[in-house]
């Protein structure tokens, strides 16, 4: 395959970044999308430019580094999955593709491709944990729970926290990402002790961070590579909604 690349390069925060259009030849339909840009930057070394900067590391759908918005979607064209497990057989020969970093305010450019994520660090950090003494393994684990309600909390759970609904809402909204974590804990016996403070901490720091307000177009379940539903959305809003009528500080 022959493929042309329109890649955003930027320098560094500070100066503005352009789109730079590449050639690159001899790609195999079973590269991931991540090797190819690997067989790119082996090009550019041997020519003495500099390789296109991009954020990567398990390289197995889990981590969430691989943040591409490609062709105006994040992740890509395929659903439900990450840019390292999107295969160069899913764009033809010939072809013209785009890559950009994710767009938003609270996750500004570093270099090329790479951004700053760690707003949402700060927003676990606000209160996404159990801070309380829960007991030993043996007890957590000797507490019953409804298996609705555990595979409710372990789908939420599976969050890697990769940004792709900031990248895909128009508001830059980062709802998905805190209720997925803010629901994971509601639902289960060890997260009730610090259930008020935590949805109250962690949608300040959000706000804090300067993340928009969320609209309900679904996008962000929609380019989710891990397919968080929307319906945790309407969990946090229930759960900050509580907390507020019940609060110290009304």
């Amino acid at each position: 395959m022959n493929l042309t690349l329109k890649i955003w390069r930027q320098k560094n925060a500070q100066e503005k970044g352009k789109m730079v259009p590449y050639e690159v030849s001899e790609v195999s339909p079973d590269m991931s999308f991540l090797e190819m840009i690997d067989v790119l930057n082996e090009q550019l070394v041997k020519d003495g430019d500099e390789p296109v900067h991009f954020d990567h590391d398990c390289r197995e759908g889990i981590c969430g580094m691989c943040s591409m918005v490609i062709n105006g979607r994040p992740h890509g064209p395929k659903q439900h999955i990450t840019t390292c497990q999107l295969h160069m057989r899913s764009f033809s020969d010939g072809e013209t593709i785009t890559i950009e970093p994710w767009r938003a305010g609270s996750f500004p450019v570093v270099k090329d491709l790479v951004v700053d994520r760690s707003a949402f660090d700060r927003i676990i950090q606000a209160g996404g944990y159990v801070s309380v003494n829960t007991g030993g393994v043996p007890d957590a684990n000797a507490i019953p729970i409804p298996k609705r309600i555990a595979d409710e909390a372990f789908d939420a759970a599976t969050c890697i926290g990769c940004g792709a609904c900031v990248a895909a809402c128009k508001n830059a909204s980062a709802m998905l990402f805190v209720s997925a974590k803010v629901a994971q804990l509601a639902m289960l016996p060890q997260g009730q002790v610090e259930r008020r403070n935590r949805v109250e901490k962690m949608i300040a720091q959000m706000d804090e961070e300067g993340f928009g307000a969320c609209t309900n177009t679904g996008a962000c379940s929609a380019e989710c590579p891990k397919d968080i539903s929307l319906t945790n959305i309407a969990k946090l809003n229930r759960e900050y909604m509580s907390a507020k009528l019940t609060s110290d500080n009304i």
